[in-house]
């Protein structure tokens, strides 16, 4: 465990991911700083017990250094994620070159431990489910390609001994307060929800309360170095199946509407190819039809013997929380 003086630097901290390890971390006690690139998306850290904030950028070296000085552990959760308007080499020199950056300060500052923020998107979409931590690579997009290299990178590290650590790939990431699963939820209890294809894709979620404790899990256990974590909820199910869980809790009758596939991956395509040169944030994006047909279902027996990781609620419990979230916010 770490001293009371030890400070732990968490990246990304003005994040839904960061700003849940960031309480989490205070409420345990922890000194914790708080690393974000605009101070004013932070505000409610900043009242924190045991919390400091600092600027820094992973494009940045200077601010690195300056983030890391004086700190023992690392969460390293900051990326760039999928945002219309970037070009690929922006992707890349965040999510590779900025783990190699941070990795890089962190040695030289002394840290003892770095824990690294992944995906299961790197997997991309799973032909023969669950995946595990041995599947291969399957990356579909820039985002998953990129954060397939910034792996790679921590992994190289740990696995030299450059550094000590171990790389966490969270499953698909909801919980209160998640502005990105808004839309599903509110489509559905607007009757507006639509499938692509049958609906039949398996969905896994991770709610991030929970991802939250198997980082410090993972981060305290200081014996476990160059392993892959895949963090999972409960379980996998068919989109369906979920979102006529979320329709009867909601009170409105589970959607009906299927379209085809083919003609919604050529339109989402085309918007991408239209719009993304512009800068303009396409109407439909390609990925968000993958969603409605590529396979997520993960095997996180490997979390569960090493880092003694499981999930706190059941599936119907998170989904209970979130949608009572959102009412009690005015979201539906």
């Amino acid at each position: 465990m770490a001293s009371d003086k030890a400070i732990e630097l968490v990246s990304g901290a003005s994040g839904f991911v960061g700003g849940h390890l960031v309480k989490l971390l205070s409420r345990e006690g922890r000194r914790v700083r708080a690393m974000v690139r605009n101070p004013d998306k932070a505000v409610d850290l900043q009242q924190l017990p045991g919390v400091e904030i600092v600027v820094g950028d992973l494009r940045d070296p200077k601010s690195l250094q300056r983030a890391v000085s004086g700190v023992r552990r690392v969460y390293h959760i900051a990326a760039l994620f999928r945002q219309a308007g970037f070009p690929d080499e922006v992707f890349y020199d965040v999510n590779r070159e900025g783990t190699r950056r941070m990795l890089e300060a962190a040695i030289a500052a002394g840290v003892e431990r770095f824990v690294h923020c992944s995906t299961v998107g790197v997997l991309g979409h799973i032909a023969e489910p669950p995946a595990d931590e041995n599947t291969p690579y399957n990356p579909g997009d820039v985002y998953q390609r990129s954060k397939m290299e910034g792996e790679k990178v921590a992994l190289e590290y740990f696995r030299e001994g450059r550094m000590r650590g171990v790389v966490i790939r969270p499953a698909m990431i909801y919980g209160p307060g998640d502005m990105r699963t808004l839309k599903l939820f509110r489509m559905v209890a607007r009757r507006r929800f639509f499938y692509v294809g049958a609906g039949t894709a398996h969905v896994h979620f991770i709610d991030v309360r929970d991802l939250v404790r198997a980082f410090m899990a993972a981060m305290d256990r200081g014996h476990l170095n160059g392993e892959i974590y895949i963090i999972a909820g409960e379980r996998a199910l068919p989109l369906k199946e979920m979102v006529e869980m979320i329709a009867a809790r909601l009170g409105v009758p589970p959607p009906r509407l299927h379209l085809p596939v083919k003609p919604m991956q050529w339109a989402g395509s085309l918007c991408e190819a239209v719009c993304t040169p512009l800068g303009i944030e396409p109407p439909l994006f390609r990925r968000r039809v993958d969603f409605f047909t590529k396979s997520r279902w993960f095997d996180a027996s490997k979390a569960r013997r090493d880092l003694d990781f499981r999930p706190s609620r059941t599936f119907e419990e998170e989904l209970d929380d979130i949608i009572g979230w959102y009412r009690e916010h005015g979201y539906l």
